[in-house]
């Protein structure tokens, strides 16, 4: 079974590029691998579904870069194949004066990103769009929308095997064995051949890179990000979606409101580490991948800094009159008996040996592969782009035309 490129992981990011591959150059033989049984199970099926649309990144990142251009590219791609979405934009409310240097620079992100018809809002302004919500002042991004990923991670599986592509479910990758100029990419079943290994394998990324590369850098973290649902008789209390001013010495957005594109409105997502890499449940634990974890000196002072923050957090995750009481500065109408417990996620967070929770895009390569070591938020968003990006550091390689 030998392949020009073999694509490890199965999410909207892995989907993305070996669609973009196939689209660019039809004849390449590419085979992608899924530990699971189902394509996107992970990130990708359990992320809040929101189009991003790029305030927030710093400008000239690849997260800023990627986001804003695959923004466009995913627009486009659902209005030719019919995936539904809505781009009803989001207001993002200061709820103490303390808030407002840190909102001025989301606007300031904005504007220097490129994004049009962002506005800052005054109270009434905010009442306008969102009448149940508290804020004090907040911007309102136009572009901002929702969807559901795993529909659009299944039309990019379509069409890549409508184009000769290979999906292999159930196909964990063990080992790598490279010998000249190709590698033997191990699963349990099976053995791959290829000239090119792809990494895609989100949670799992830094594992499959030390397997490529020998010894990485980075260390994939996983925090977990727990919602509640709003009861239906209540959901008249968030119109489209409302976030707070992130916390510019947290690297999450901290806890929102979204409504979603199959019905209903989600509140959330708190941020805590997770006792296993996919732990979706507070009891999941796998004592692996916590002494991994504790062990990478990074995350040691992550630790250390973060810790006042990561308690509140883990008490927010244990208490729902405490993450009530977190949504409350958003809706001061909203109570605990409004909220049934929903779904959780688990974020792949990279953190560096020095203690850097790394704030973009990473992709690390060699001669025999290319590592994708670092796509959190708004990898899903950006998926397109990214695809490309990769497609043509790939399509270098094999002299052929470029996307």
């Amino acid at each position: 079974m030998q392949y020009d490129i073999v694509i490890i992981g199965g999410g909207i990011v892995g989907l993305a590029t070996a669609y973009r591959l196939t689209e660019a150059n039809p004849q390449l033989k590419i085979a992608l691998l899924e530990k699971e049984n189902a394509l996107a199970r992970h990130q990708t099926g359990n992320n809040s579904g929101v189009i991003h649309s790029g305030i927030y990144y710093k400008p000239g990142s690849l997260k800023a870069l990627n986001c804003i251009r695959g923004y466009h590219q995913l627009i486009e791609f659902c209005d030719i194949h019919n995936i539904a979405y809505e781009l009803c934009g989001k207001i993002i409310v200061a709820t103490d004066k303390n808030e407002i240097t840190a909102l001025n620079n989301v606007f300031e992100r904005g504007v220097q990103n490129g994004l049009e018809g962002i506005r800052k809002i005054n109270v009434e302004e905010i009442k306008q769009i969102e009448p149940h919500c508290s804020g004090i002042e907040g911007i309102f991004v136009p572009q901002t929308g929702i969807i559901n990923y795993t529909q659009v991670s299944l039309k990019y599986a379509e069409l890549f095997k409508e184009a000769g592509g290979k999906i292999f479910l159930n196909e964990k990758v063990t080992a790598v064995n490279t010998q000249g100029n190709l590698s033997e990419v191990i699963t349990e079943n099976t053995t791959y051949t290829t000239k090119l290994i792809v990494n895609c394998a989100g949670l799992f990324s830094d594992k499959i890179a030390a397997i490529n590369l020998g010894k990485v850098d980075v260390r994939i973290i996983p925090f977990r990000g727990e919602y509640y649902e709003i009861k239906k008789e209540k959901q008249y209390l968030v119109k489209n979606l409302i976030y707070p001013v992130p916390d510019p010495n947290f690297p999450f957005l901290g806890v929102h409101y979204t409504r979603m594109i199959g019905g209903g409105v989600e509140a959330g997502p708190n941020a805590v580490f997770a006792f296993k890499r996919e732990g979706y449940k507070r009891t999941d634990f796998n004592i692996n991948d916590v002494a991994e974890s504790l062990a990478w000196p990074g995350f040691r002072k992550v630790a250390a800094k973060y810790w006042k923050t990561g308690l509140g957090e883990y008490y927010r995750s244990f208490s729902k009159a405490a993450f009530t009481k977190a949504l409350q500065k958003l809706i001061p109408e909203i109570q605990e008996n409004d909220l049934v417990p929903g779904g959780a996620g688990v974020r792949a967070q990279a953190c560096d040996r020095t203690g850097g929770l790394v704030d973009d895009f990473m992709i690390l390569e060699d001669k025999h592969s290319i590592n994708v070591c670092n796509a959190p938020s708004p990898a899903a968003t950006s998926s397109l782009s990214i695809g490309q990006t990769v497609s043509k550091m790939i399509l270098k390689r094999f002299d052929a035309v470029t996307l």
